[in-house]
């Protein structure tokens, strides 16, 4: 019989020590997706604090308190609101984070202990779809940053009509494909530059954040009316006695921003030295960060409307308004924060998730040019005005994924994982024919739920019940609690 691990390099077990391959289906992993060895667990705390310092300053975070301030809450409702939700998503963050630096696996691999290994495609790309979607709004975003220093620069020579079905102009769209073509230089070159990248770039976003601050300040002569102005649900105000019915859906909008992350984050605590590491690098890196840069979105925006007599949320439009020589030092700031959000954020998880997908022809780094291409073609200036309802959206969608794997690694394997059967096809956690079925069908259960509310959400029906509307107000809570104690229920009658 042949040796199906000929040329096949050897496994690495969760200690960092090598595994024997013997018996592992090379048609399960490559490269990219064995676990990490000991020389490569090289990211400390700082790293990893850096690593979400480098997500959270980005401009879509800016914008979120934008959103609950425009629903009528006080800059302190919307700050504390931002500040639970991430304190929220930490929980399953650090959870699913464990397995990956216990075990140095990614999370397309983690999955199989839940859905098989061929039912564990569907949920990771289902992560990578949602994940191509936000590269492309935060390519676009970028893009967009760049259009406007040129346009600035050249005395809006470059402003000019939409094109046919794009809908953007030429220039627009240039922008957008060199921004775009410098994603590709750190994919070619993998997950260790994203690190260097966040690393050195995370001090730097810090001082800009704090600068834009301090400009604000003293241009408008201390922080203005915003921070002054009662939240609409006071005594007295338009929408007295209305908070809770706004705060729940912004909770779980707010929530479903990082749930994306709260799965794949193995992705990255692979690479964790100890779970010391990943656990204080993402409480220091994640909660407060996004909760500070809410608040200096919410202060400087208060100031705009003091020093140019109207709010400017969009921090492009801010720095076009800003006008001289800080265009350039404040565009270049918002480039490398996209930049450093998307790669970490957007490339990596869609990476592994196409990877799983045929592991013996696709790497990371191919799985990272196919992010690209569909990034493109989900038409980001179009899909990033819908951006509030997308959240909610597709969170109904992860929070049950994430349901079933802390189920299933936490109450139904008490953390104890055969790393060598997760690269098998015959394997303990195969189910039937490389499916577990418990998997699949909790994610379906744990989706049910929030269906009617997603259908009229999207526009699909008229409208639902007032019993699917509020559950879809809490979609992500719903789809995690259902879809982990559906997975429970179905593993004790499927997995026999």
């Amino acid at each position: 019989m042949t040796d199906m691990t000929a040329g096949i390099p050897a496994a690495r077990g969760g200690s960092g020590a090598p595994i024997d391959a013997a018996g592992m289906d090379p048609r399960l992993y490559n490269e990219d997706q064995l676990p990490t060895s000991a020389a490569e667990r090289t990211w400390d705390w700082l790293a990893i604090a850096a690593l979400w310092v480098g997500m959270v300053v980005c401009i879509p975070t800016y914008l979120l308190a934008s959103y609950l301030i425009n629903s009528g809450m006080s800059w302190d409702q919307a700050v504390l609101t931002i500040l639970a939700a991430n304190a929220i998503v930490l929980i399953p963050m650090v959870l699913l984070g464990h397995a990956g630096t216990k075990y140095g696996i990614p999370f397309p691999v983690l999955l199989r202990s839940s859905f098989g290994p061929t039912g564990a495609k569907i949920p990771a790309v289902a992560r990578g779809i949602v994940a191509c979607g936000w590269f492309g709004i935060q390519t676009w975003v970028g893009g967009s940053a760049i259009f406007v220093i040129l346009n600035t620069l050249t005395g809006g020579a470059l402003a000019g009509e939409a094109m046919p079905v794009l809908g953007i102009s030429l220039a627009e769209f240039v922008c957008f494909l060199a921004f775009w073509a410098l994603h590709l230089y750190f994919i070619r070159n993998g997950t260790e530059s994203i690190r260097w990248l966040e690393t050195y770039a995370a001090p730097f976003l810090l001082l800009m954040g704090f600068a834009l601050l301090a400009w604000a300040y003293f241009a408008a002569g201390g922080f203005g009316p915003m921070l002054s102005t009662p939240s609409a649900f006071d005594p007295g105000q338009p929408q007295e006695g209305q908070f809770w019915v706004v705060f729940w859906p912004s909770l779980t909008g707010m929530i479903g921003f990082w749930a994306t992350l709260a799965l794949n984050i193995p992705d990255f605590t692979r690479h964790a030295k100890s779970q010391k590491d990943q656990f204080l690098g993402q409480l220091v890196g994640l909660p407060i960060p996004m909760a500070l840069f809410a608040f200096i979105a919410s202060a400087v925006t208060s100031a705009t409307i003091v020093i140019y007599g109207e709010a400017i949320w969009d921090p492009i439009q801010l720095a076009e308004r800003m006008g001289g020589f800080s265009i350039i030092i404040a565009l270049f700031a918002l480039i490398v924060a996209t930049l450093t959000t998307n790669l970490a954020a957007n490339v990596v998880a869609p990476a592994h998730g196409f990877s799983n997908l045929a592991p013996s022809k696709i790497n990371l780094k191919r799985g990272g040019y196919i992010t690209a291409g569909i990034g493109i073609a989900m038409f980001p200036w179009v899909l990033v005005n819908h951006i509030v309802g997308w959240l909610i959206a597709y969170s109904a969608l992860l929070g049950p994924i994430a349901g079933v794997m802390l189920a299933d690694y936490y109450l139904l394997r008490k953390t104890k994982l055969e790393v060598k059967d997760l690269f098998r096809m015959d394997g303990i956690y195969s189910g039937r024919n490389g499916t577990n079925w418990a998997g699949v069908g909790a994610l379906v259960i744990g989706i049910l739920p929030n269906l009617p509310g997603f259908l009229a959400g999207v526009g699909i029906t008229a409208g639902t019940s007032d019993f699917f509307a509020t559950i879809y107000t809490y979609a992500w809570f719903v789809g995690l609690f259902v879809a982990g104690a559906a997975y429970l229920v179905l593993s004790k009658f499927l997995n026999k």
